[in-house]
C-alpha cells in the first residue's frame, strides 16, 4: 500500500491468463472507509458510484431487528442470516425462509419476488429471505402486506431512513430504482457503501451487531456451500463479514475495527470481484496468508489452463 493524492489512484486491473498469456481484462475500483465515513485508502477514483444491489441486504434486515419483529414472532439468528443472504435455494435455505413466514403467520403467496426459471416457488428466489423479512416488519407494524415492495410503503421508508441515518445524509438525496427482485435499490458512492460495512463491523450498535453476528455465525444461509461469502466468513472465523452484490459489487467489513471495504468491477464480472477481494484482503492484512491461498485456489485458478491475476494496490489517503 502506498501514499497518494486523494483524487488520483490507478484502478485495479484483473487479467485472465490462459497458460500465462492475457486473454481478457477487467478493471475494478475499491475504497476502505471507517464508520465516520472517512476514506482511508482507494484504488481508482474517489467519486465512483454504483448500485449497491444485494450488498444492501444487511441494512434492509436491520429493520426486522429495530421494529421488534424478531422478539414478537420468536425469530432467531438463522432467520436473520437468511434475510441478509443471496441464497442458492437449497432445502435448508428455503425451509429457513418458510420458517420466517410461518412464525409471522404469513402465507408464502404474499412473497412478491419472482419465481426463478425452472423452479416452482418464490421461496426459491435468492432474495426470498429479504422479502420475508420485509413482510415480517409489515406484520409487526400492522402495515399492508400487498404493497410492501412499493418505494412509498412504510417498510421501504423505514429501511431508507435507517440507511440515511447511518450515513448522516437526508433520505431524499438517495437516487432510487428497482432491483431485479422488485424492491428499491440505490445508486450510491462507493465510499458510502464501504461506510455501511464499517458500521456493520464496528460493534458499537447492538442492533447492527446482531445482524453481523447472525451472518458470521450462519454463513451457509448468507450464500451457500462453495460460495465466496460463505467461504470467506467461514475461513476468517469471526473476523470478517462479507456480502456480495450483482454486477461486480463485493463488500467486506473488518469486525471489531469498524472498517469497510467496497469493490466495484466496472464491467460487472463476478469472477473479477472475487479475485480483487482476495488480493486486497491479503494486502490489507485482514486475512491469514494460508486462508488467502485457500481462497485463491478456489476462485483464481479457474481450470488447468486459466487463472486470474490482479495488478495494482490501494493508495493510502
Amino acid at each position: 500500500m502506498t501514499m497518494g493524492k486523494r483524487n488520483h489512484s490507478p484502478a485495479l486491473e484483473i487479467h485472465l491468463l490462459r497458460e500465462g498469456i492475457i486473454e481478457s481484462k477487467h478493471q475494478a475500483e475499491a475504497v476502505v472507509c471507517d464508520a465516520r465515513g472517512r476514506m482511508l485508502s482507494i484504488a481508482g477514483q474517489t467519486d465512483t458510484s454504483c448500485f449497491i444491489r444485494s450488498a444492501l441486504k444487511p441494512v434492509q434486515a436491520l429493520s426486522v431487528v429495530t421494529s421488534g419483529a424478531m422478539e414478537h414472532f420468536d425469530l432467531n439468528d438463522r432467520d436473520l442470516a437468511v434475510m441478509c443472504g443471496s441464497h442458492h435455494h437449497t432445502v435448508e435455505q428455503v425451509r429457513q425462509v418458510f420458517n420466517i413466514l410461518w412464525h409471522c403467520d404469513i402465507d408464502p403467496t404474499a412473497l412478491q419476488c419472482p419465481i426463478p426459471q425452472d423452479l416452482e416457488s418464490p421461496l426459491e428466489h435468492n432474495c426470498s429471505g429479504k422479502h420475508a423479512g420485509m413482510l415480517a416488519v409489515c406484520q409487526q407494524c400492522q402495515w399492508p402486506l400487498h404493497t410492501y415492495m412499493d418505494a412509498r410503503h412504510q417498510v421501504q421508508q423505514l429501511i431508507l431512513n435507517q440507511m440515511a441515518e447511518l450515513l448522516k445524509m437526508p433520505a431524499a438525496e438517495f437516487m432510487r430504482t428497482h432491483d431485479d427482485c422488485g424492491v428499491p435499490t440505490y445508486y450510491m458512492q462507493l465510499e458510502q457503501i464501504a461506510t455501511l460495512y464499517a458500521h456493520l463491523s464496528a460493534g458499537n450498535n447492538l442492533n447492527i451487531e446482531r445482524v453481523m453476528r447472525a451472518m458470521i455465525h450462519h454463513p451457509t444461509l448468507v450464500a451457500g456451500q462453495g460460495q465466496f461469502d460463505t467461504d470467506l466468513m467461514t475461513l476468517s472465523a469471526g473476523e470478517l463479514v462479507s456480502k456480495s452484490g450483482a454486477e461486480g459489487v463485493q463488500c467486506v467489513g473488518r469486525i471489531g475495527e469498524g472498517l469497510g471495504l467496497a469493490i466495484k468491477v466496472k464491467d460487472g464480472a463476478k469472477r473479477a470481484k472475487y479475485a480483487v477481494a482476495i488480493h486486497l484482503l491479503r494486502e490489507l492484512g485482514w486475512l491469514e496468508p494460508s486462508h488467502a491461498d485457500t481462497l485463491a485456489d478456489r476462485y483464481l485458478c479457474l481450470s488447468n489452463y486459466k487463472r486470474l491475476e490482479v495488478n495494482g494496490e490501494l493508495v493510502m489517503l
